[in-house]
């Protein structure tokens, strides 16, 4: 049986993917402007950006806007481990993150999240990390203003949360996947047809406050999430 001819998009996409594989695009190295490669393969230019969506999905090619189309760095997985704890990347250099704290009144859903009457005082920490120049991950974290620390040095925002918040008691984890949202395509440089892992997570203290609220967007190209369950001794016992 004659396998169907593949779409030109998916063609142009094949090419590229090899030209990438091969070495002939090297990873950082700019693609040629959309109008030269539709004029190369003899597209229409929405037929290309078509083909360069799916390399964009892919995590091979990145688009900043007012730049360009770039091969892509490859990107290190990141390991999100339930229960609290920060992301592992899978190498010794950590990623760069830099923090831009806002501060704002509770609305809409952050009311709810946090357990505040609607225009509390709250600070949010907007944590966007980076793999050299690409953005790898990001997560908005919201405190009552009043436990919220001041004067955040770039990369030691969980040391200090840590060291000034009230001790946490219980952590609540909800994970999905979803597609990102038009905030997130531009912040990650992301193609918009990429799922995303959303993890919200949710720290309170021993009275029962909410303390922390963080709200994670790790790329799907880029993200594992592990959770580990450990059986006591006494559970299986109660289990038999």
């Amino acid at each position: 049986m004659t396998q169907p001819a593949p779409s030109r998009r998916h063609a142009i996409a094949e090419d590229l993917r090899n030209q990438i594989a091969t070495g002939r695009l090297k990873p950082g190295e700019r693609l040629p402007s959309e109008a030269q490669l539709a004029a190369r393969y003899t597209v229409s230019t929405p037929t290309l950006r078509n083909a360069l969506a799916l390399l964009q999905g892919e995590g091979l090619v990145e688009k900043i806007h007012g730049a360009g189309n770039f091969v892509r760095h490859p990107l290190r997985r990141i390991t999100y481990v339930g229960g609290g704890a920060t992301l592992s990347a899978q190498s010794d250099e950590p990623l760069r993150t830099t923090v831009r704290t806002t501060h704002l009144r509770a609305h809409g859903h952050l009311t709810a999240l946090l357990k505040v009457t609607p225009r509390s005082l709250l600070t949010e920490f907007l944590c966007l990390s980076h793999e050299g120049k690409s953005p790898h991950s990001l997560a908005r974290i919201y405190m009552p203003r009043e436990l919220a620390p001041a004067g955040i040095p770039e990369g030691l925002l969980a040391a200090r949360l840590d060291q000034l918040r009230p001790q946490l008691s219980e952590v609540r984890e909800t994970v999905s996947t979803r597609l990102p949202t038009r905030d997130e395509v531009t912040a990650l440089r992301i193609s918009s047809t990429l799922a995303v892992l959303s993890i919200t997570r949710v720290g309170t203290d021993t009275t029962g406050r909410v303390v922390e609220a963080a709200l994670l967007v790790l790329p799907g190209d880029r993200a594992d999430a592990v959770f580990t369950t450990h059986h006591t001794n006494k559970a299986r016992r109660s289990e038999g």
